[in-house]
C-alpha cells in the first residue's frame, strides 16, 4: 500500500487535505463579482421596431457590466457617438466603432457615465439607439446594529460549528484515501 501512495499526484494524504481546505476557504470567502452581459434588446436583439428606450429604462447598468449586440452584419452596425450625435442620428464622429464585422459586438461598460449607442444605416432615425447611464455598484447594506451579548454568542456557536465541519470533512477526505489506494 505504501508503494501506491508514492504515486498520488499531489503528495501525501496530508496535502491533499490541506489542498482541500484551502479550496473550501475560498469559494466560500471569495468576494461575489457581479459584472453582468446585457443583451441589448433582450430576445430580439440589436434590430428595427424595438424602442430601446423602454427596454432600458428598468434596467441598472454597472461599472463593468458589458453590452451584448447580437444583429444582421449586412443591415446594422455599432457605432458609440457623444449625445448631440445620438440626438440627431449622427455617425460622422464617432467615439468608438464597435463593429466587428461578426454581428456579434460587445462595448464594456468601464467607465460611469452615460454612453450612447446608435446604429449608422439608416435604422437609427426610426429608433435603433440606445443610451444608458453607468453607475457605481452600490455598497453591500450595513448590518443592523445587535446587542454585544447576543452577538457575541452568536459568533461563538457559529465557530463552534465550522470548525468541526472543516475538520470532520477533512479527516473524511483522508480516510477516503487511504482506503481507496
Amino acid at each position: 500500500m505504501s508503494g501506491l501512495r508514492r504515486g498520488l499526484p499531489f503528495g501525501s494524504p496530508a496535502a491533499v487535505t490541506g489542498m482541500f481546505v484551502l479550496l473550501f476557504a475560498v469559494l466560500f470567502m471569495a468576494p461575489q463579482v457581479s459584472a453582468k452581459r446585457w443583451i441589448v434588446g433582450g430576445n430580439m436583439g440589436w434590430t428595427t421596431n424595438v424602442n430601446y428606450t423602454i427596454w432600458a429604462q428598468d434596467k441598472h447598468f454597472y461599472n463593468g457590466d458589458w453590452l451584448f449586440f447580437v444583429y444582421d452584419r449586412n443591415q446594422n452596425d455599432v457605432i458609440e457617438v457623444n449625445k448631440t450625435n445620438y440626438e440627431t442620428c449622427n455617425a460622422e464622429h464617432p467615439v468608438h466603432n464597435w463593429t466587428t464585422g461578426a454581428g456579434r459586438d460587445v462595448a464594456p461598460l468601464n467607465v460611469t457615465r452615460h454612453y450612447y449607442f446608435i446604429s449608422s444605416k439608416g435604422s437609427c432615425y426610426g429608433g435603433m439607439k440606445i443610451a444608458v447611464q453607468v453607475e457605481n455598484l452600490p455598497p453591500p447594506p450595513k448590518a443592523s446594529p445587535l446587542d454585544e451579548k447576543s452577538s457575541a454568542v452568536k459568533s461563538s456557536h457559529r465557530s463552534l460549528f465550522i470548525l468541526p465541519v472543516v475538520f470532520t470533512i477533512g479527516a473524511a477526505w483522508d480516510a477516503f484515501l487511504r482506503f481507496s489506494l
